[in-house]
C-alpha cells in the first residue's frame, strides 16, 4: 500500500469565462452560451457567479457594456449608434434606456456633460 495525498477539491471559478465574455462585449452573449462557455449548469453558473461578482451575469454584462459605453462617449465623437454597436448594446435606443436607468442621463447629455467638464 502506498499512501498518496488526497487532491484538492477543484472549485471551478466563473473568472475565465467572465474575461472570455469582456472580450465578446459587441457580440449578444445569452446567459446559456456563458454557462457553457464555463461547463457548469446554468444554476451551479448563476450560483458561482453572484458569489464572485456579487451580482448577476445579466447585470454585470451591462454594466461592462456601460462602462464601453461611458469611455467611448468620453474620447471619441462617434455617432450614438457606433457607440451602443460598439459597446454591445445594438441600438442607440438600447443604449439610451440602459444609461438612463443605470446613470440617469442620455448618452448624449452624458457627453455633453462629460466634454462641458473637461473643457
Amino acid at each position: 500500500y502506498i499512501e498518496r495525498p488526497v487532491p484538492e477539491p477543484t472549485v471551478a471559478t466563473t473568472a475565465p469565462t467572465r474575461a472570455w465574455a469582456l472580450e465578446r462585449l459587441q457580440e449578444p452573449l445569452t446567459l446559456g452560451e456563458m454557462a457553457a462557455h464555463a461547463r457548469m449548469s446554468l444554476r451551479t453558473f448563476t450560483r458561482r457567479f453572484r458569489d464572485e461578482v456579487g451580482t448577476t451575469p445579466g447585470r454585470w454584462l451591462t454594466s461592462q457594456r456601460i462602462e464601453v459605453a461611458r469611455h467611448l462617449l468620453e474620447t471619441s465623437d462617434l455617432p450614438i449608434d457606433l457607440v451602443a454597436h460598439r459597446a454591445g448594446f445594438g441600438t442607440a435606443n438600447s443604449l439610451r434606456q440602459h444609461m438612463r436607468s443605470v446613470l440617469g442621463v442620455s448618452p448624449a447629455t452624458y457627453r455633453r456633460t462629460f466634454t462641458a467638464t473637461a473643457a
